[in-house]
């Protein structure tokens, strides 16, 4: 955690001892230092080198309307740690009651990284104070509007304490909350088990890549609030030239790619086998890469728009909104043949228009020859389908003399070919869809930057 320049030292610069001095210092840090008081009980260093401090409130409730480090906490039972860069400060409210009014402010929340919610030593909840609101909303929850986020938090965590069940659905929830895509993908796995070369399978693949491809994307949205809890903390700094926005937008995304690898390659290898996907080890290759590039280019469009959009709700409206659209003008449910004239800007648009092609050419067109429909299979989802084979086996050889063709029960009636040109698969190749993808992503970070460059000015030179 940061604090604008000449609000309170960065943690590095803290002491490492154990004695009072680096309690101080982070009683400043903590209060930004607005005159309250706090008594420290203990001060430790732990074995590797966080400084770890217990601390106990004042007697005497402030009246001025003051923060200091025990206004954060305002319910019995329930152990914060507050987790820095370095740093580790652990807060543990007393049992006797404390004045309502003191309840964590907007301020103090938005300067820190993240929250530990501890109840009866279990974690209740673990991640930004900005993620709050989506997180209870899940539970089945919904934070109020208006209402303090880390206050309602508390009341909920103290209202399930008190009941026969006690926090333990909260804390089972945290734990699949924490692993969404990956459950994600496991769920797709189990669904999507082992396609078949018929007609039902090709429609069943057609369905797992527009949900794999779009759920890349809804996935990602979890990182809209990373600029805006860093709002407070990089207008001030890049108001005082502290240091450049190209700095701070480059960063950003250097520290944002390597969890997109991590869950590019837990997907893929979750999903593709499973799933019995096309390709080989070469499909397997290409299959992560466009994952990869679609978490590139989500995690680009929610960056962009955290630095469009004030509010962390109104930005997850906007990106749920903007999904959808895109999903359905990517060519899954309407063709491009098929779109009018007049919204065909808009598929050119879609995210996820690039890797729902780009899989669909690696999974039919890896073997252009493979069959994935013959003989009486053309009757599947047909008034025909529902007669005997025997009498199908009889249409079809009527058909083949009346035709002039000489095609039976095994012959093939489309290719893999065919079914790319029936979906309006055709213009881009699979790896032009990649990087088309992979810019994308550049072009949301450009834009990012300029949004950085509109929405700051600075104070001196």
């Amino acid at each position: 955690m940061e604090v604008g320049a000449g609000a309170a030292p960065h943690p590095d610069t803290l002491p490492r001892s154990g004695d009072n001095s680096g309690v101080t210092t982070l009683d400043q840090l903590l209060s930004l230092r607005s005159g309250g008081s706090v008594s420290t009980a203990t001060s430790e260093v732990d074995p590797s080198g966080h400084v770890v401090v217990d601390v106990q409130p004042t007697a005497d409730d402030n009246d001025d309307g003051s923060t200091t480090v025990d206004d954060l906490i305002c319910r019995p039972a329930v152990h914060f740690l507050l987790a820095f860069d370095d740093l580790t400060y652990s807060v543990k409210r007393p049992t006797r009651p404390f004045n309502r009014s003191r309840d964590p402010s907007y301020r103090i929340l938005g300067l820190l990284d993240r929250l530990l919610f501890l109840s009866r030593g279990k974690t209740v909840y673990y991640g930004p104070p900005a993620a709050l609101p989506p997180f209870f909303s899940e539970f089945g929850h919904p934070i109020p509007d208006g209402e303090n986020p880390a206050e309602f938090a508390l009341d909920r965590i103290r209202e399930l304490e008190g009941t026969q069940a006690g926090t333990n659905d909260l804390v089972q929830f945290i734990k699949s909350w924490q692993e969404k895509p990956l459950s994600r993908a496991s769920i797709l796995a189990t669904i999507f088990w082992r396609l078949d070369n018929t007609p039902k399978g090709v429609n069943e693949r057609f369905g797992f890549f527009a949900i794999a491809m779009s759920t890349m994307f809804y996935t990602i949205a979890d990182a809209l609030p990373v600029f805006l809890i860093e709002r407070y903390i990089f207008l001030p700094e890049t108001a005082h030239n502290a240091y450049r926005r190209s700095s701070y937008t480059l960063s950003n995304a250097i520290v944002a790619f390597p969890p997109l690898v991590v869950l590019s390659l837990a997907f893929t290898g979750i999903t593709f086998f499973a799933v019995g996907l096309a390709g080989g080890a070469e499909g397997f290759v290409f299959f992560a890469l466009i994952v990869l590039a679609s978490f590139w280019a989500g995690s680009g469009f929610v960056t962009f728009l955290s630095g469009v959009v004030p509010h962390v709700i109104i930005g997850y409206t906007v990106v749920v909104a903007v999904l959808a659209y895109f999903l359905l003008f990517s060519g899954f449910f309407v063709t491009r043949d098929r779109i009018p004239g007049y919204w065909i800007w808009f598929h050119y648009l879609s995210l996820i228009k690039y890797p729902y092609e780009a899989v669909m050419q690696n999974e039919f067109g890896a073997d252009p020859g493979k069959c994935f429909m013959r003989g009486v299979q053309m009757f599947d989802g047909t008034p025909m389908g529902k007669l005997p084979v025997a009498t199908q086996v009889t249409v079809l050889n009527a058909m083949s003399k009346s035709m002039r063709i000489d095609f039976n029960s095994n012959s093939c009636i489309t290719t893999g070919t065919d079914i790319l040109a029936k979906q309006a698969v055709d213009q881009l190749g699979k790896w032009g869809c990649l990087w088309t993808t992979l810019a994308w992503g550049f072009l949301f970070r450009i834009l990012f930057y300029v949004t950085l460059l509109l929405g700051s000015r600075n104070k001196r030179s």
